[in-house]
């Protein structure tokens, strides 16, 4: 199985910012590990990130027939990003939504998603684990 890990907005600053809410580990760090858990299952993961929003509208649309599945952590976009809804909707891959904090334990505005219609799940609150149980989802 190939998988699509995508990190959207701010995750690049992981491990320097909010260190309380979001840890230590750098964003590298967690992704190295992702692709070493899933090669250990023997399947591949690959990495994405970006700030803005088109770029990650256009690599959930080009990841259709190369690749079997999306882990997408989109930050802040996940509360208002139509374009990013849309362009979920619009392929034929599934997408697992994660967020490392427990947004609904947090402020009022990051309580709704509306990405999460569109998502074959959403996994929250579990830190960077949050994103290795969203790579189990695929391997069930």
């Amino acid at each position: 199985m190939k998988l699509l890990i995508i990190n959207g907005v701010n995750l690049s600053s992981t491990g320097r910012r909010e260190q309380a809410v979001y840890g230590t580990r750098t964003l590298d760090e967690i992704n190295a590990s992702l692709k070493a858990y899933a090669a250990a299952r023997g399947h591949t993961a690959e990495f994405f990130t970006s700030d803005l929003e088109g770029e990650l509208c256009a690599e959930i649309a080009h990841a259709e027939g190369k690749y079997d599945g999306i882990i997408l952590n989109a930050g802040a976009y996940s509360h208002y990003s139509y374009a990013i809804r849309d362009a979920i909707a619009s392929v034929g891959v599934p997408v697992v939504e994660v967020h490392m904090s427990n947004v609904h334990a947090r402020e009022e505005f990051r309580r709704h998603s509306v990405l999460t219609e569109v998502c074959k799940g959403e996994i929250l609150g579990f830190g960077e684990d949050s994103y290795r149980l969203a790579l189990e989802s695929f391997f069930v």
